[in-house]
């Protein structure tokens, strides 16, 4: 599609959704009330500026219903997003949503080059959390095998890819480096799998982390990005040419902010990821903003789809540290770790404040062939690597090298990041 009929697409279901929700929701009527905004005011996408934000703390007080627009007898699937305070953000689906949901995974899947003879192992968490569902129903109605591993048990996973002949897993970048761990002490050689392909969301990774899973497995790579407050995974996917992920923007309109001043940012501008759903009837959002730090690429890619493109997410707005007064992503020191050769992908990052002045430490695993007791080995090693992170960040950190197989490994989302700094 033409950016111009795109464009005239998203403005017509914007103004449909706008009255949709103006008429059904109280919390937006009172929201655009306070702005002197009625639905008229809105005739093309570009008016969408006029329109309020929308934040997860939104949702929390409006727990557990007051966000949902469509008749509760139409609401035929709950899901929540995870959280560790307050109340979780619940989100409901009609018939409706489910069927867009579904056919933006099989965008994604096509796009990965899955195809109907492929069997796909769906080792997202099943339940509350939108990713294994999400992927589960997407691989269905794109007419693959779809098996339902979900977490945990990993042995037995790794005998069912053998087994079955498995050709993808969808999972977290994390997960499948401990897979391929697993795999390497049970004696199976990855590379003798039918394996081909990973899909890999849920937590922000790097070009070098894509190296590293590749490199492994022999595999391709791609990335699948969602939130469960807009639908789940599928909002955004990579093409076979890895050069950002084509948004469902038909569906999830993006827009870039400066997350201080709430401004829209043109495209090629880093800032904060706020998206539209312009089709949804159980949850419609307006502008909700994700935290997620991104930026938007309106070029064509190779692969000919028009689509707007993300790049990869560099953080969140609220999980970057600030660390002496320097801005600091765990995506920055793993992207850092993985281009030496030395280095595992697992690390932790842990800050404090000793005599009111912040700390860095940054844990990190050397790989089995460069672990020594040479000291005078080791102490080069960590000098190498504090000199690398320190001309990335601007910042110093004090590197601890552990051996092989010592920090924790996560099944779902990988913790990077202990800041003592907020326990005391």
């Amino acid at each position: 599609m033409s950016r111009e009929d795109m464009r005239a697409l998203q403005g017509a279901r914007l103004r449909k959704l706008v009255q949709y929700v103006y008429h059904n929701l109280e919390f937006y009527r009172n929201k655009m009330q306070e702005l002197s905004i009625t639905p008229d005011d809105i005739k093309t996408i570009d008016d969408i500026v006029k329109l309020p934000f929308t934040t997860k703390q939104d949702l929390r007080d409006n727990y557990p219903f007051g966000m949902i627009s469509a008749p509760r007898s139409q609401i035929i699937r709950i899901h929540a997003s995870s959280g560790t305070t307050g109340n979780p953000t619940i989100c409901g689906y009609t018939r409706h949503d489910l069927t867009v949901w579904q056919e933006s995974v099989s965008r994604c899947l096509g796009a990965f080059g899955i195809t109907r003879e492929d069997v796909v192992s769906v080792a997202y968490g099943y339940g509350l959390f939108t990713g294994g569902l999400g992927l589960h129903y997407g691989v269905e109605n794109f007419g693959a095998t779809v098996i339902p591993t979900s977490t945990g048990n990993t042995e037995k996973h790794i005998r069912l890819l053998r087994d079955l002949g498995v050709t993808a897993v969808a999972c977290t970048p994390s997960y499948i480096l401990y897979m391929y761990e697993t795999m390497i002490k049970m004696g199976i050689n990855p590379k003798d799998l039918k394996l081909r392909t990973v899909i890999l969301g849920a937590e922000p990774w790097t070009e070098n982390m894509r190296k590293e899973i590749e490199s492994k497995l022999d595999v391709k790579a791609y990335n699948i990005y969602g939130l469960s407050e807009i639908t789940g995974p599928g909002v955004s996917y990579e093409c076979e040419y890895q050069h950002g992920s084509h948004i469902s923007e038909d569906h999830f309109f993006p827009e870039i902010i400066n997350p201080d001043t709430c401004e829209q940012l043109p495209y090629g501008t880093l800032g904060e990821l706020v998206f539209t759903t312009l089709t949804k009837d159980g949850m419609p959002l307006l502008r909700y903003r994700t935290k997620d730090l991104t930026s938007l690429i309106d070029a064509p890619c190779e692969c000919g789809r028009t689509a707007v493109r993300m790049t990869p997410i560099m953080g969140r707005s609220d999980d970057m540290l600030i660390i002496r007064g320097i801005n600091v992503f765990p995506s920055q020191v793993e992207s850092v770790i993985l281009s030496h050769e030395e280095f595992e992908p697992y690390f932790m990052i842990v800050v404090d404040r000793v005599n009111n002045l912040d700390t860095m430490e940054v844990h990190v695993e050397v790989k089995d062939g460069y672990y020594s007791d040479d000291i005078n080995q080791m102490i080069a090693l960590k000098k190498k690597l504090s000199s690398k992170l320190k001309s990335v960040l601007s910042i110093s950190a004090d590197i601890k090298l552990v051996e092989p197989n010592s920090l924790e490994r996560f099944e779902g989302k990988a913790k990077r990041v202990i800041d003592n700094r907020k326990l005391k």
